[in-house]
């Protein structure tokens, strides 16, 4: 196989590529196992493979000695663990239960990991020579070309996330929120140090875009205190191995489990919540929570979650400087079955709803509702007024399905954003407007922002109005004599098979 190294752009899509052609011989969720565990146990290997190096250079004997590495934010990988000995057995029949026992080797020796790595590699069902190809490809990255190699196995990472939403559709994008969505949550929550939290944090994603908003910003890190849950067992465990690839100290608890049964942190304040919940749910126990301390504002109904995790969002909230920014169906702006409309009425007259953004669709690969992005802030600094923005019509379609925003539609929305909290945003026709709580009020509380924002203004092409409209009549009118000729048409056709109308 060819040498590749980083100047090979597009490596990502030649390991999807083989990645792809697991899809025929083992389940979707296997193969999502097999894909991300092999890209994290190549990362800790690497690592640990340059502090070896390093070690062995000094000459101080302590190459082998695990605080070493520990010392450095390094995982431990044992002999039978490393790399260069997967590598070598990339071809033979043992090379799953190799993979295996390293998985299992490394969780022995750092308990961070326990029962999160996949063991499936020996597996009957899973081809051993797709799986030796993929093997190569991971062996042919180079790691440490000038590069940064989280950045380099955290970018493949993406990828392959990103692509197991785009070909499996819901059931692969249930943990995948894209990037570009999460990027502009970010951008406007601004969380550049305090505790960050993401109660159905998926695979992590929010996490890695705010650890990113901090260092382009020459932020520190470790300014970031990071809270999540998942209630999927394989999501959770994704999301450690994420955070382990970005060296990323995170809280997900001991174990996956549902936020509203079992909150793993009840005690959290947080400073930034970010969260993309599951849209809709229905049946969800609320009957079952129905004195819960967490619904201030009304007890959400068993039919629709949306106001369940609006609430549980607000309970963690600090109460001096807390920002929630949550991905939401449309449905909630302006519900009013069930008690919806009477809770938003509460938590809009308790001042919290600091804005609105309606999302384009085809944005989502597992959803095809709309969507919108809801910006929820206690102590906001533009008091009583909400900012509504409408970007419907923004971003560019990049593939037949799938919508985007690029890197100048998200700075847009955190400058229009940040202008409003300034003081110094002005409305917009069709896209952003500033309205005053007791405008709201007037619309029952629905807080679509097509209610506010109106219509942009069309430019004048210049045709007078008389011209205009005696031209499209006659065009109207050119158009009802053909319909009535293939209305004829049809008839005449149908008559000749024996069927009249």
């Amino acid at each position: 196989m060819a040498e590749k190294t980083n100047a090979n752009i597009g490596f990502e899509k030649e390991l999807w590529d083989a990645a792809d052609s697991l899809r025929g011989h083992i389940s979707a969720s296997d193969y999502r196992k097999v894909i991300v565990g092999l890209i994290f146990l190549k990362y800790v290997s690497d690592s640990f493979e340059r502090k070896y190096q390093e070690l062995m250079e000094e000459n101080s004997g302590f190459e082998e000695v695990r605080d070493e590495y520990l010392a450095d934010g390094i995982f431990y990988v044992p002999e039978n663990a490393r790399w260069n000995v997967i590598a070598s057995n990339a071809h033979s029949s043992e090379v799953g239960i190799i993979l295996d026992d390293a998985m299992r080797a490394i969780e022995k020796e750092n308990k961070s990991l326990k029962n999160v790595l996949p063991q499936i590699y020996a597996s009957q069902d899973l081809d051993k020579r797709v799986l030796g190809d993929v093997v190569d490809i991971f062996t042919n990255i180079n790691m440490f070309d000038g590069s940064d190699e989280k950045d380099i196995l955290g970018r493949t990472y993406e990828y392959c996330i990103a692509q197991f939403a785009a070909h499996e559709g819901k059931n692969g994008g249930e943990f995948y929120t894209p990037t570009s969505i999460v990027k502009t949550i970010v951008e406007i929550l601004k969380p550049y140090r305090g505790r960050v939290y993401d109660p159905a944090c998926g695979s992590g994603g929010m996490f890695v875009q705010s650890a990113k908003f901090v260092q382009s910003h020459s932020g520190n890190i470790s300014n970031l205190s990071i809270y999540g849950q998942e209630s999927n067992a394989d999501t959770w465990k994704m999301a450690k191995m994420n955070m382990a690839i970005r060296g990323i100290e995170a809280d997900f608890g001991k174990h996956q489990d549902n936020t509203f049964f079992n909150d793993l942190h009840p005690t959290l304040k947080a400073n930034y919540i970010m969260a993309n919940p599951p849209f809709n749910i229905s049946n969800w126990g609320a009957d079952k929570l129905q004195d819960d301390v967490r619904w201030k504002y009304g007890t959400p109904p068993n039919s629709n979650a949306n106001y369940a995790w609006i609430q549980h969002m607000i309970h963690h909230l600090d109460p001096t400087n807390g920002k929630i920014g949550l991905v939401l169906a449309n449905g909630s702006l302006s519900s009013m079955q069930s008690g919806e409309g009477e809770i938003r009425k509460k938590i809009i007259e308790d001042d919290l709803i600091e804005g609105i953004i309606a999302l384009p669709p085809q944005l989502f690969y597992s959803v095809t509702i709309p969507a919108s992005l809801w910006f929820i802030s206690k102590n906001k600094k533009q008091k009583g007024k909400t900012v509504f923005i409408d970007a419907r019509k923004m971003g560019e379609m990049v593939d037949r399905k799938h919508r985007d925003f690029d890197d100048d539609d998200i700075k847009k929305l955190a400058d229009t954003f940040e202008a409003f909290q300034n003081g110094e945003l002005a409305d917009v026709k069709g896209f952003c407007a500033v309205v005053e709580t007791s405008d709201i009020a007037k619309q029952d509380y629905i807080l679509t922002p097509g209610r506010y924002v109106g219509i942009e203004d069309q430019e004048d092409d210049g045709e007078p109005f008389e011209e205009k409209m005696t031209r499209l009549i006659s065009e109207l009118s050119e158009m009802f004599v053909r319909s009535h000729e293939l209305e004829d048409e049809i008839r005449e056709r149908l008559g000749a098979i024996g069927f009249e109308i």
